[in-house]
């Protein structure tokens, strides 16, 4: 019989994020925010939630974080890696699934707009922003197959 593989290292993270997107006067636009400690540009992400998919917990991070309402996609459109330094100085790894919701709603006050920025930008700045090269990807790939209304 053949001994079981020992695991080496921390397995990473699970985390969920909305993608959130409308249709504006110049075509799509993507809303970002920025991070509470870096104040560098990302999507609405945070970890999965007991009793709620993981697209109705992304949506919920979306509320929470950037203050919006929307349809969301039950489906993944992909998924991200990142690294983060925690408090005690070790380096935790992040995977996240990415589903898209479609902003009807953004409020005016929300629970972490004293903490954080939004701003609305078309795709390629979007993706541009972003430090993380395959969450640019995927929200160039998003915006690629998106149908044109």
């Amino acid at each position: 019989m053949a001994k079981a593989a020992k695991r080496t290292g921390r397995s990473e993270t699970r985390q969920v994020a909305a993608l959130p997107w409308r249709r504006g006067d110049a075509g799509l636009e993507i809303l970002m925010i920025t991070s509470r400690e870096t104040r560098r540009w990302v999507i609405p992400k945070g970890g999965r939630m007991a009793g709620k998919t993981d697209a109705e917990a992304a949506a919920q991070e979306a509320l929470e974080e950037a203050g919006i309402h929307g349809p969301i996609g039950a489906t993944t459109i992909g998924h991200f890696r990142y690294a983060k330094i925690v408090r005690n100085g070790d380096l935790r790894r992040h995977v996240v699934a990415v589903y898209p919701m479609e902003v009807v709603l953004q409020l005016g006050d929300w629970p972490e707009a004293h903490q954080r920025d939004r701003r609305w930008m078309t795709p390629e700045a979007a993706a541009d922003s972003v430090h993380e090269s395959d969450l640019a990807a995927l929200i160039r790939d998003f915006a690629a197959t998106l149908p044109s209304d």
